[in-house]
């Protein structure tokens, strides 16, 4: 099940709004996190709900930044600068808090 688990594709999508300090904050730590932990099995979009703000309301955000999980299922949503490691990775499955 181990193996299994680290040989995932991840699909996540970080909502940010502009190049505010939060927003930068959070592409930097999640970047981070994904080039240490996920290195070559995931795919990581970024959205400016500025430039796109259609679909922010598609999915109903209300919090910014926001890292959506889209696979492996369930989806998680994780809100914030990302800057708490282990609660981001908890959120994406890959440690235990």
């Amino acid at each position: 099940m181990k193996n299994e688990v680290q040989h995932r594709e991840y699909v996540l999508h970080l909502y940010v709004t502009g190049a505010t300090p939060n927003s930068l904050r959070a592409i930097s730590n999640i970047k981070s996190i994904c080039d240490t932990r996920l290195r070559g099995r995931y795919t990581l979009k970024i959205i400016d709900v500025y430039q796109q703000p259609g679909l922010a309301k598609k999915e109903q955000l209300v919090a910014l930044p926001l890292l959506i999980k889209k696979t492996p299922l369930p989806e998680r949503r994780l809100v914030g600068d990302l800057s708490e490691t282990s609660k981001v990775l908890h959120g994406l499955g890959l440690q235990e808090i």
